[in-house]
Parts: structure tokens; C-alpha cells; sequence
């Protein structure tokens, strides 16, 4: 498969537990629909939670890098990012970032599924 032309960002979380956890997800897919969601582009955000109750991934889905940026430079970041700051302050829990700089990705490659490649 050759790579495809989206772009994400993945938001990586700490968290003291799976309550935090459901706390986490709830206050940031509140986020996702009322703040980013209706930008021409958007795919969908996804939230994976760890197993062990420890981390949160939200995986945000673009069309392309251009989409995210017109989102970056039309969006109300100032108001996005203060509901986020009040999202985390109303956790029970505690939740601390753990992503440094800008968390944008590219696909690079994919295995899909298929047969078993057998070599000679």
C-alpha cells in the first residue's frame, strides 16, 4: 500500500486511572464536536485508552496537512485551549500532556491484510 495524503495529530495523555480515563475522553470528544469537528477536512478523532488505565491517545484525522493548517490559522485556538484547560481542571484525576512540540503526523506506510508471504 502506498501512503495515503492524511495528516493527524495525536494528542498523548497521562492519566491515575480508567476513570480518568472516561473523564479524559468525554471532556475532549465534548471538545472535538463543538470546537474542530465542522472544519472542512475533519475526518474524525479517535481515543484509545490504554489498557492499564495509564494513558489516553486522541488520534485526530485530517484530509491533508492543508486542511489541519487552515484549521490552525482560522480556529479560535484562545477558546479551545481555555476549554481544554477547563476540561482538565474539572478531571477528579490528574492528566498531564505528554507530547513535545507540534504532534502532527504523516502516514508513511501500512500493512494491510493479505496471504502469508512465503519466501523462497
Amino acid at each position: 500500500m502506498s501512503a495515503d495524503s492524511a495528516f493527524y495529530s495525536i494528542i498523548d495523555y497521562t492519566v491515575d486511572g480508567v476513570d480518568t480515563q472516561r473523564e479524559l475522553v468525554e471532556a475532549f470528544a465534548e471538545i472535538q464536536e463543538r470546537w474542530v469537528r465542522f472544519y472542512p477536512g475533519y475526518h474524525s478523532a479517535r481515543f484509545h485508552v490504554s489498557t492499564d488505565g495509564t494513558r489516553v491517545y486522541n488520534i485526530v484525522h485530517w484530509a491533508s496537512e492543508a486542511d489541519y493548517r487552515h484549521f490552525v490559522e482560522t480556529s479560535d485556538t484562545e477558546g479551545r485551549m481555555a476549554a481544554i484547560g477547563k476540561a482538565l481542571e474539572s478531571l477528579a484525576g490528574r492528566a498531564e500532556p505528554r507530547m513535545t512540540g507540534v504532534p502532527t503526523y504523516t502516514v508513511v506506510r501500512e500493512i494491510g491484510p493479505g496471504p502469508q508471504r512465503l519466501d523462497p
